[in-house]
């Protein structure tokens, strides 16, 4: 259905994977709605909160550059992203390779 909202919030897997030094992360949502994207590190700790406010209908894309929340550049190795938007949570993971 072009020019339609989706059906489903979806989270997508971040492009390029794995990435230097940075990647983007695309998330599809039915209408506008709050959404969150936080970024953990392998033992699931939080790194970074890259979006917690609204996000519109279709297609919304955030770009990720490594940084953690306190201003530093991560080390190299796995990461994940989760999206949380009402009820629906999902989490995907990403390397990164210095």
């Amino acid at each position: 259905r072009p020019g339609q909202s989706p059906d489903l919030v979806k989270l997508h897997q971040n492009v390029p994977n794995p990435f230097n030094p940075t990647t983007t992360i695309t998330f599809t949502l039915p209408t506008v709605q709050n959404a969150r994207v936080e970024i953990f590190d392998a033992a699931g700790r939080s790194v970074r909160v890259l979006h917690d406010g609204v996000g519109m209908p279709g297609v919304n894309t955030i770009t990720w550059d490594g940084i953690n929340a306190s201003g530093n550049r991560v080390a190299s190795g796995a990461y994940f992203y989760k999206l949380t938007s009402g009820s629906f949570q999902e989490t995907r993971k990403m390397v990164l390779l210095k």
